[in-house]
């Protein structure tokens, strides 16, 4: 077990990582679920291979919470009030919009990644530090399809 006096830095990261992977992951099965128009084979399969690999993810990330001695999120209540990653509630979104946002949603995982990286090699738990590369190598490859989709 990690020294008790450095593991809420990491744990408390880990926790914020896990409710945006959450919202994230619900935004994009949002937008697979109602894609529409000419490119709807191509997104719709894209976006759920995306949401599987950020599902993925979070057990995890979970685990590695409760592996430094923590607590993690108990409720979607409680992901809701930690998740800085918006919900989109709209009826309609077209699937330009759905790349690009997914896209920027992406790149604030990846920093908050990066953060989580940052406090876990603070801490030296280099577990969690070893970890957190493989999810950012996937949050990049994500952020690649969906900007080489838009043609950006």
């Amino acid at each position: 077990m990690p020294d008790k006096k450095n593991q809420p830095a990491v744990a408390d990261a880990l926790n914020a990582l896990l409710a945006d992977s959450f919202a994230l992951y619900l935004k994009t099965k949002n937008y697979h679920w109602h894609v529409e128009g000419p490119r709807f084979r191509e997104l719709h399969l894209l976006f759920d291979e995306q949401a599987a690999q950020i599902l993925a993810t979070t057990d995890l990330i979970a685990e590695r919470v409760r592996k430094n001695g923590a607590t993690t999120l108990r409720s979607i209540g409680e992901i809701g009030r930690r998740q800085s990653i918006k919900d989109d509630d709209k009826a309609k979104v077209d699937d330009e919009a759905m790349i690009a946002q997914l896209a920027a949603d992406n790149e604030a995982l990846l920093a908050q990644i990066k953060e989580t990286k940052a406090a876990a090699e603070a801490e030296g738990d280099i577990a969690t530090s070893g970890l957190v590369d493989s999810w950012a190598d996937e949050t990049q490859q994500r952020i690649w399809f969906l900007k080489a989709t838009l043609g950006a």
